[in-house]
């Protein structure tokens, strides 16, 4: 591999200048404009370096008709707009001695406005709105994936690549090689890499990167999911990111660490308060309680989400927080002054993170404002206790299929204001299409649970 110079991930806007100096610099042949449609689906278009300055210039024209939940076929021209610190070259696509570089762009109208659908677009607008109240957030997300072999005709096979478990050594683990070039990859894209470790299931692994602020992380997220399948395919794998692809073993989440700034410093963290935790704090463990079933439909956005939240595989389903019960959906880990935050549990790794981050703050913030308690931390494991003990003490459910997600979704004034009106009716239309697409089709287990007996 050519060698080259990497921007890091540091903050700093990059001027068009640095960008032309690290083409030429760096051979690079192909810039790739990535965004992502409604689903959090990674997209991207192509286009020869040579057209820089169009590409700083925000010309490049995007057809917004073919991109599920962006336009119509009558008002379809639409515009990249890059964010320039984003400009990345990307490891793995070198060839003949070229390098291809990839920018982060939001999408625009026209007209030249924020198109009201871009998932990027909207998590700005729900930080503009947090700052204007003091706030900013952080969040420090850990993405599951599982590890699945392929045949030799690139079919994935079905069956873990391993059969390890929880931090595990080779040669029971082995995707210790796979998650060294990841991990690799993922450096000399910038990213701080925290730990790396086989998960508890079979084939199931965990790369944790650092925290940042929102717009970075939803950004980092999809970065990661991008490195960590072509980086797979080049063993001649297949990583997923679906919630629960084999039954009677854990799903894949993407626990969530999260905390609001004010100043500089960390707003949830007050020495003097009980559990030191401040009202901040306390008021966004509230609002996420009060909000958690409204938002689970994006946080957890497929059919197959609802077979990994379940009680026996440390996947939380019951409403409750805690100081270190990891059967509660919202934890608070034990570090305190800027490392205070809080853990929720639910979401998985197949939520778009730009709409993810935007409803999980909202709904911290919806808490600060109106100064939502929440009840006493639950520090018994829930999922020892009966429904009655769960139903004295209050102790609620996320919902259970998607179809029920939906109707909360659909209803709730918190998710309407994260959302917009154009995300929330295209992300509802597209999900009732796939539970009325499940609910009609046939699977596998009723074929050998009815054929013969009826």
């Amino acid at each position: 591999m050519a060698s080259f110079q990497y921007m890091p991930l540091d903050g700093k806007q990059y001027t068009d200048d640095d960008i032309k100096k690290s083409i030429k610099d760096n051979k690079i042949k192909l810039i790739r404009l990535q965004f992502v449609d409604i689903n959090g689906q990674v997209k991207n278009l192509t286009i020869p370096s040579e057209h820089i300055d169009k590409i700083l210039a925000n010309e490049i024209m995007l057809d917004g008709s073919s991109i599920k939940g962006f336009r119509n076929i009558e008002t379809s021209d639409m515009l990249f707009y890059p964010d320039k610190n984003t400009f990345q070259i990307l490891p793995w696509q070198e060839k003949d001695g070229y390098n291809t570089a990839r920018l982060i762009c939001d999408i625009y109208d026209s007209d030249r406005t924020p198109f009201e659908g871009c998932p990027r677009c909207n998590l700005k607008r729900l930080m503009a709105q947090a700052q204007k109240l003091g706030f900013s957030m952080n969040i420090g997300p850990e993405a599951e994936f599982f590890l699945f072999p392929k045949d030799s005709n690139g079919n994935i096979i079905t069956k873990t690549q391993d059969r390890a478990g929880y931090y595990d050594v080779g040669p029971e683990d082995l995707g210790e090689n796979v998650r060294y070039d990841i991990v690799s990859t993922l450096q000399k894209m910038g990213f701080d890499i925290e730990a790396s470790h086989h998960e508890v299931a079979d084939g199931q692994h965990e790369i944790d990167f650092k925290y940042a602020d929102i717009l970075t992380a939803a950004d980092n997220v999809a970065t990661f999911k991008v490195v960590v399948k072509a980086i797979a395919a080049k063993h001649n794998l297949h990583a997923t990111f679906m919630p629960k692809p084999i039954y009677g073993i854990n799903g894949s989440g993407m626990h969530c660490n999260i905390s609001l700034f004010k100043d500089g410093k960390n707003a949830f963290y007050d020495a003097k308060s009980e559990y030191q935790l401040s009202p901040v704090a306390m008021y966004s463990i509230g609002g996420l309680l009060k909000h958690i079933k409204d938002i689970t439909a994006i946080l957890n956005p497929t059919v197959n989400s609802y077979k990994r939240l379940v009680p026996g595989y440390e996947a939380p389903v019951y409403l409750a927080w805690s100081l270190a019960n990891r059967s509660a959906l919202l934890r608070v880990p034990a570090k305190r002054g800027n490392a205070t935050r809080v853990e929720l549990r639910s979401p998985d790794p197949a939520c778009n993170p730009y709409l993810a981050f935007s409803v999980i703050l909202e709904a911290c913030l919806d808490g600060v404002r109106h100064r939502i308690d929440p009840p006493a931390p639950v520090e018994s494991n829930i999922y020892k206790l009966t429904s009655k003990e769960r139903k004295r003490q209050k102790i609620d459910s996320l919902p259970g299929t998607l179809e029920n997600a939906l109707i909360n979704l659909e209803r709730s004034l918190v998710a309407n204001s994260a959302l917009g009106k154009h995300i929330m009716g295209e992300f509802l239309s597209a999900k009732e299409n796939e539970w009325e697409a499940f609910k009609t089709s046939i699977s596998q287990w009723e074929i050998e649970k009815y054929l013969a007996r009826y």
